[in-house]
């Protein structure tokens, strides 16, 4: 909840590539956001004046990036909602100057990736929201400053895998996290991921049990948490497999070369064959062998 002698909401209209900033009281004010007005970029300098504001809206507009600097000038600032825009691009340094948000609303934008730095100035950040996005590339280190962090909602994306360390490196106690509805890839490497984080007390997966395998095929559609105990058993058994035919081929291999061996030191030795043709004769050494 906002301090209600601070809550200011703003109201911007956009038309011809122009927007008007309406704010006509600075210190208590209650007026329309920003939502669906045609807004394509987000005007910094029309946002200098507006130091005391907490709550922007900008939901519903038609803005594709945020620049670094967008909001420089909103240090107070504790909510951001700028979903169903069309971001598909996020700077490192688009936030930076946003160190008391607290809630952070990016849902329904197009986002493919999140690399590190992008949130690295929201150590008071407790609702970070990035449903229906496409992303599918999480950078490990991404959530590292994140000190406050209650909520992280990464439904709707396209995830296929997530690195353990990536959110070990929150450290809230009690963060939930939401990763339902993702095209998962379900293999040994997943199972061992989620069993880690099951096993950390400090993050709560609110919806494991609605996470559906996409992947491999055979899974299709199976809740993750029905087949997780299995996923490992078929690499396991494949181990195995390949494990006892090398050792077959080994033995074989160690038992016909002994074969081999033994079959040469067993053979009688071969008589030598020569002539001796000294004083105008010759006679073979094996003949004259067999008949004395």
């Amino acid at each position: 909840m906002m301090h209600a002698h601070y809550f200011t909401w703003i109201w911007i209209h956009f038309s011809f590539g122009a927007s008007e900033f309406y704010h006509p009281c600075q210190k208590i004010c209650l007026c329309k956001e920003g939502a669906n007005s045609n807004l394509y970029s987000i005007p910094s300098k029309a946002l200098d004046s507006l130091w005391k504001l907490q709550v922007l809206l900008l939901s519903g507009n038609y803005i594709s990036r945020i620049e670094a600097g967008a909001f420089s000038s909103l240090e107070r600032l504790q909510k951001l909602d700028i979903q169903r825009n069309e971001i598909t691009v996020l700077g490192s340094r688009a936030f930076r100057s946003l160190t008391r948000l607290r809630q952070l609303h990016l849902q329904n934008n197009h986002l493919l990736s999140l690399h590190n730095g992008v949130f690295s100035m929201l150590q008071h950040l407790e609702v970070l929201n990035l449903e229906g996005n496409r992303i599918k590339t999480i950078a490990p280190g991404i959530f590292t400053s994140l000190n406050s962090l209650t909520v992280l909602n990464l439904v709707h994306n396209e995830i296929e895998h997530i690195r353990f360390k990536t959110f070990l490196t929150i450290q809230t106690p009690g963060t939930h996290i939401l990763l339902s509805f993702n095209p998962w890839f379900c293999d040994c490497d997943l199972q061992r991921v989620f069993a880690k984080l099951h096993s950390v007390r400090r993050l709560i997966l609110d919806d494991y049990d609605n996470m559906t395998c996409m992947e491999p095929h055979v899974l299709r559609n199976l809740p993750l948490s029905s087949v997780d105990t299995q996923l490992c058993i078929a690499e396991t058994v494949t181990v195995l497999v390949i494990t006892f035919t090398v050792f077959i081929t080994v033995v074989a291999a160690i038992v016909m070369a002994e074969r081999n061996r033994k079959k040469r030191t067993a053979m009688p030795p071969t008589p030598s064959v020569g002539r001796d043709c000294s004083r105008n004769s010759c006679r073979d050494y094996a003949g004259e062998t067999a008949h004395q």
